[in-house]
């Protein structure tokens, strides 16, 4: 069952805004740069090409995401998304190296800077809209679970905090003329970028290689035994993968043996009604339906079960760890 919730145009046309704005805040920092004679402006605005090239680069893979799943790839084009986002926060790190180079060439060579006060606020203005639109981004994307967006405002905002760490250098520079303590700052921001651009490599290769993600299995087990029916006996062997936004569920569920196809089938159905409305995700699911067996009457809630052939031990709470367990057998273990 698929589930399915288009909201892809608006993301590629704000994807198409940042792109936009890209390009113009970069062109005004070449142009403070060459104002100012600043090798830390001069990093800065090397550090916005990458946020040009980003920009475009999560384009493109929003355009690929928002195509349909086809024979070559029968899960969609969603997981295109951590890819770019990997590719992106490399980038951002190689940014981080050459801000931390641009800093060190500068103490050695040292430079006198021109025109600060002209400078300094065409800079702040670069600064102010790329947090605003770094902001944006992360809650649009958190919003819609775009890995893209997420990566992309937190890119800005990053790019942010090194534009202001030049605009303090520059500010002190200009009243006290000691024109090593921009580079200082640019060293100190450019370190910082790295890590930034290492955590953003860090997620997306975890969703490349379809790793566990603890928040989300939690919230899906939380959704299930907050609302558990007595005739869910249990369920385990759940795997989760990430395709972008979309989500592809498997799980086994293990149900009354003497249930008749139909209603055996009308409780999944109710299972996956249950966490369509509950998780704001677009999702597919792959659910097995598992009979009971005499070892389950120790964790069957069923009261008045006609056929138990055990006695109902306790009551089995659901967890990471036993939901994603392979062998059912061990349930009440």
């Amino acid at each position: 069952m698929n589930i399915q919730k288009n909201n892809n145009k608006d993301k590629l046309a704000f994807q198409k805004l940042i792109a936009a704005f890209g390009i113009i805040l970069f062109i005004g920092k070449i142009i403070a740069w060459k104002l100012t004679n600043s090798d830390a402006v001069f990093s800065d605005a090397m550090e916005s090409i990458v946020n040009v090239i980003s920009a475009f680069m999560g384009l493109y893979s929003l355009y690929l995401a928002a195509k349909p799943r086809d024979e070559d790839h029968p899960y969609g084009h969603g997981k295109v998304e951590f890819v770019t986002s990997g590719i992106e926060g490399a980038l951002i790190a190689i940014a981080g190296l050459m801000i931390m180079y641009e800093g060190v060439h500068s103490l050695i060579i040292g430079k006198v800077l021109n025109k600060l006060d002209l400078g300094i606020w065409i800079i702040a203005a670069t600064a102010i809209i790329n947090y605003l639109l770094g902001y944006i981004s992360i809650k649009k994307g958190k919003a819609e679970n775009s890995m893209v967006l997420i990566s992309s405002g937190k890119h800005l905002q990053s790019d942010t905090f090194t534009t202001f760490g030049v605009v303090v250098s520059l500010i002190v520079v200009y009243f006290t003329k000691i024109y090593w303590l921009d580079s200082v700052v640019a060293l100190g921001f450019g370190g910082y970028i790295i890590v930034v651009g290492y955590k953003i490599v860090r997620k997306s290769l975890s969703g490349i290689m379809d790793e566990q993600d603890p928040e989300l299995l939690n919230q899906i087990i939380r959704v299930l035994e907050e609302n558990r029916r007595t005739e869910w006996i249990d369920v385990h062997n759940m795997k989760i993968q990430q395709f972008g936004a979309h989500l592809h569920i498997d799980a086994h569920i293990t149900l009354p043996w003497y249930y008749s196809l139909r209603d055996a089938h009308n409780e999944m159905e109710k299972m996956i009604i249950l966490l369509v409305n509950n998780i704001d995700r677009t999702i597919e699911f792959n659910f097995h339906m598992d009979d009971c067996r005499p070892i389950s009457c120790s964790i069957c809630q069923i009261a008045d079960c006609p056929v138990r052939e055990n006695d109902f031990v306790k009551r089995i709470t659901w967890t990471p760890e036993n939901v994603t367990r392979i062998d059912k057998h061990k349930a009440n273990e």
